[in-house]
């Protein structure tokens, strides 16, 4: 009779077990396809950069964070590779960049430097024209 009160209070243990466990997770093909999405972003890397995924997940955080910073970069070049385009294209007339500019202000001309430049190469004739306006 003790025994059998003792079985209710204490419930034996593979039953304990039963009740607790949880369903197994296989995470076995997330990870993987994980790797390979990183390593295939490296494709081209040097070194471990493009092999181990370690390295390659730090390689490929770096250079999305240089892409980011490289295309603001790549406007600030392409205008000053204009503006240098156009001084060079004016002082065939006798002004200079700011000149020119000071020029185009003041007659309300509102191209902006990537046409001047492009017309200055293109089609010199309209571009004297411009000048003369």
């Amino acid at each position: 009779m003790l025994f059998l009160s003792l079985i209710k209070i204490y419930p034996p243990l593979s039953w304990e077990i039963k009740k607790k466990r949880m369903t197994r997770v296989k995470r076995g093909n997330v990870s993987r396809k994980r790797h390979k999405k990183i390593l295939k972003l490296n494709k081209g890397f040097r070194g471990s950069a493009s092999v181990i995924y370690r390295t390659a997940k730090q390689q490929s955080m770096k250079a999305l964070r240089y892409s980011y910073a490289n295309r603001r970069q790549k406007k600030r070049q392409f205008r000053s590779v204009w503006i240098t385009r156009l001084n060079a294209a004016v002082r065939r007339y006798g002004l200079n960049y700011s000149e020119f500019i000071f020029y185009l202000k003041n007659r309300s001309i509102q191209l902006n430097r990537k046409v001047l430049a492009q017309l200055s190469i293109c089609d010199p004739e309209a571009f004297t024209q411009l000048l003369l306006f």
